[in-house]
């Protein structure tokens, strides 16, 4: 209904089917009009849109499917080239088999390894092929060759994890994986330096780096298998060996010089023994030489006397004439043991032994020499503790000067007063304390106690004092000297210190520089044991020495060897032309004395006079011996 500019419309209300009431609903004109332009505007916009979509988006959706392939193939051929530069480039060489045994891709480097021609790798080609190629270079023996491509076939689906050597010295390893879908895949790597590193590594572990030969722990592993066949018709000896000297070489001529003799008593060594026997450095200067497959001890005896003989020949080194030798000491399995390690221990004790009673010589191995070195040892810690405990005392012996016979210095000797022990023989301890490091602390008390004692007596009575080599290497031996005769105020002039020739051996060039500040102190030096050396003239040619000391073994053969006789003149006369005092030791009768007096010799000294006497009778000794002077004199 149209009233005005007014529209009514009526709508019924129905419930159930059944008109219940209406309702009147009103717009104006203007507004159905707006809403009936804006449907139609709608409409419009709507087709539009319609016709956009079916002619315009199915092109641009083939544009960009077009795109995305072309990315796709692009990143394919990207990953293509990836994976063909590290097929290419890889260390290892790879082959990869389908089910039907067929190459479907394998690398340079496979070719390269195995000198084959890259056509025969190209997809398609059977694993017979391959193989068959391979075996054709001539790269396996003859008898790898005969079994390559039939058990390669046969194992085709097997995993498999091998280094091949090849021959021409290479080694290759070789991995092969069968694969889910029926194929195989096999990597081929060359590991010829890491198998020679390996080898190398390997060998250093069970050698010795300096001489080549086996060490301690490949000693004990060929002993450990050898122990195993022996009985007492099939003997096996083990030698222990020390070179006698050795260390002096090092400490004069430098450890280089120490290596190159090593190396060369390695040699000597080889060129002992035969190809069933071994030799081993087990450390320092120490050798062992495992002695197979003989029948008696006397086998081992004879290779020992040809070990010392050889060893004790000069070396020539450098430009450098080297004289050594060696002790040795000797197991003899089964008698002496039949496990290698006590075998070892055995050859060392008897090692010990012989070095005790002197260079040159072999031992066989005792029972009782363990029981031996057990008491060496405990007389090594009643040595450490002697000093502290005040169980160390000197001794003296008189110097007799032949022209007045009267007391001109006395010698201290030291003794060991043990509580237990008794009186120790230097003989014994006196090694012992150069061997354990003693030497040192014990001279230096010995210089202390000798000068101080010293000071009691009369004024024209010196004091002399025996060096050991050992002092010489702490590097404190003037200062030591300088501040004993401070401490105890004797005068430099009244101490005189004796040294023998091995000191100057050990290190010529330092221990004479050593002697040399001692000497500007004022003290006196003399050489001791004269004449038992190699070098004696020409140490004496090297330094002034104020005097020469004769060894008692050319005043006791006077009567018996006239060659000593001739041989203390030459001494004598020597010392007179180059000014020095020449005292014979070991005089103990009266022709020995009157001889050496006829001789010229200028002091002597020896039980003939008195044997050393402990400090508190040095008084009593002088007066006795100066007051025979005496009468001597109004005769």
């Amino acid at each position: 209904k149209l009233t005005g500019n007014v529209i009514t419309a009526r709508h019924t209300v129905t419930l159930a089917g059944e008109p219940i009431g209406y309702v009147e609903v009103q717009n104006r004109i203007a507004s159905v009009l707006s809403t009936a332009v804006g449907l139609g505007l709608l409409g419009i916009v709507l087709a539009t849109l319609a016709y956009i979509g079916m002619t315009k988006l199915p092109l641009q959706a083939l544009d960009d499917a077009s795109h995305q392939l072309s990315e796709h193939q692009k990143r394919l051929a990207d990953k293509n080239a990836q994976f063909d530069a590290a097929l290419t480039n890889m260390i290892q060489g790879v082959c990869l088999y389908d089910a039907d045994q067929r190459i479907i891709v394998a690398n340079q480097r496979y070719a390269e390894i195995y000198g084959l021609d890259p056509e025969i790798l190209k997809p398609g080609t059977s694993l017979r092929e391959v193989l068959e190629a391979r075996v054709k270079n001539n790269v396996y023996s003859e008898h790898e060759a005969r079994e390559m491509v039939e058990v390669g076939i046969a194992k085709f689906r097997e995993y498999l994890s091998e280094i091949i050597a090849l021959q021409d010295g290479r080694y290759i390893s070789v991995v092969r994986r069968p694969l889910a879908n029926g194929g195989l895949i096999t990597t081929h790597e060359d590991v010829t330096d890491r198998k020679k590193a390996d080898a190398q590594i390997a060998h250093m572990a069970m050698h010795d780096t300096l001489t080549g030969l086996p060490n301690r722990l490949l000693l004990r592993d060929r002993l450990a298998r050898a122990t195993g066949r022996v009985s007492e018709q099939n003997l096996l000896a083990v030698h222990c060996l020390d070179l006698d000297r050795f260390k002096t070489v090092n400490d004069t001529l430098g450890h280089p010089m120490g290596d190159a003799l090593l190396r060369a008593v390695a040699e000597r060594l080889q060129g002992c023994i035969r190809g069933m026997d071994s030799v081993a450095r087990l450390g320092g200067d120490e050798f062992a030489v495992l002695q197979m497959g003989i029948s008696e001890p006397s086998h081992a005896a004879s290779l020992a006397e040809r070990l010392i003989a050889t060893l004790s020949e000069p070396f020539e080194i450098d430009g450098h004439r080297i004289v050594i030798g060696a002790s040795v000491g000797i197991a003899v399995a089964p008698f002496n043991g039949t496990d290698g390690t006590i075998l070892l221990k055995n050859a060392d004790l008897a090692l010990y032994c012989s070095k005790t009673e002197g260079r040159g010589r072999y031992r066989f191995f005792e029972a009782e020499m363990d029981a031996r070195i057990q008491a060496r040892r405990l007389l090594e810690l009643d040595l450490a503790s002697a000093l502290a405990l005040d169980q160390f005392e000197l001794h003296y012996q008189p110097l007799v000067d032949l022209k007045t016979n009267r007391v001109v210095a006395m010698e201290a000797l030291l003794r060991w007063k043990h509580p237990t022990r008794g009186n120790v023989s230097p003989v014994e301890f006196i090694p012992i304390t150069e061997e354990i490091g003693l030497i040192e602390t014990l001279g230096r008390w010995v210089l202390q106690q000798a000068c101080l004692e010293a000071t009691r007596w009369p004024d024209e009575v010196g004091v002399s004092v025996n060096l050991s080599p050992h002092q010489f290497k702490s590097g404190t031996l003037a200062f030591d000297v300088a501040a004993a005769l401070a401490t105890s105020g004797l005068p430099a002039r009244r101490l005189e210190l004796e040294i023998t020739e091995s000191a100057l051996m050990q290190n010529t060039e330092s221990t004479l520089e050593t002697l040399a500040r001692i000497r500007d102190l004022g003290v006196k030096v003399a050489m001791d044991d004269f004449g038992t050396g190699y070098s004696s003239l020409s140490y004496l040619h090297a330094f002034p020495f104020d005097k020469i000391k004769i060894d008692k073994c050319f005043v006791q053969n006077l009567s018996e060897k006239p060659d000593s006789g001739h041989i203390l003149r030459a001494v004598v006369g020597l010392g007179t032309s180059l000014r020095m005092i020449t005292t014979a030791e070991g005089v103990e009768t009266a022709d020995q004395l009157e001889q050496l007096r006829g001789e010229g010799c200028t002091q002597v000294q020896g039980y003939y006079f008195s044997p050393p006497r402990p400090a508190n009778e040095v008084d009593a000794l002088l007066e006795r011996i100066n007051a025979s002077a005496h009468k001597t004199d109004v005769a």
